[in-house]
């Protein structure tokens, strides 16, 4: 079980786990399950990465218990690869029953919760406080081993995405108009030359 903390459920969960995910679903032939997402996954971006649409389950519920109780039907689950909860009310004592029955059935679980959970008791191995915009940062607040005092400093983006971003930002504004001659040209010629 792996706790990640965020100020506000954030796509940044998907540039550090989907790594992880795709060797998953190459051990695994279930998908990976979705519990309570507050947004709705990008196929085509997930899909580039290593994770097609087509491995994900999602499971939407707006109350804490049956989206306990869906993550750990799913973690019970022969075929499952991996849960990914987003569980923001759940306890210590939830979490605990949830990383026993990942432990005992050999699944990937992570939970995802608010900073606010940070001072709480949590039987997770690894807990991460994500946050960040442009470059994302790792705290670690619980790990094996001597605590690390600096926060990790990844990319929040794909590289593709992330040299697309920078194109757009230094990309002048002002485009040079384009002048066409007087002569007769076909519709797909002055299209070109607007371009």
């Amino acid at each position: 079980m792996v706790e990640l903390l965020q100020q506000r459920a954030g796509r940044h969960v998907w540039q550090l786990l989907l790594p992880v995910l795709a060797l998953a679903i190459r051990k695994h032939p279930g998908p990976v399950v979705l519990v309570g997402s507050p947004f709705e996954p990008f196929g085509p971006s997930l899909h580039a990465q290593g994770l097609p649409l087509d491995r994900l389950l999602c499971i939407r519920s707006e109350k804490a218990a049956p989206r306990l109780w869906a993550a750990e039907q799913a973690l019970r689950c022969a075929d499952v690869a991996a849960v990914l909860a987003w569980l923001p009310q759940s306890r210590s004592a939830e979490l605990r029953r949830l990383h026993m029955a990942a432990q005992q059935h050999g699944r990937l679980l992570f939970v995802l919760r608010g900073i606010d959970a940070r001072h709480e008791a949590s039987p997770a191995r690894l807990r991460l406080l994500v946050g960040g915009v442009d470059l994302m940062e790792l705290h670690i607040l619980k790990r094996r081993g001597p605590p690390l005092e600096t926060p990790l400093a990844l990319p929040a983006f794909p590289s593709r995405l992330a040299a697309l971003l920078e194109a757009r930002k230094t990309r002048g504004t002002v485009v040079a108009p384009v002048l066409l001659t007087q002569r007769k040209t076909h519709v797909l010629d002055r299209t070109a030359a607007l371009t």
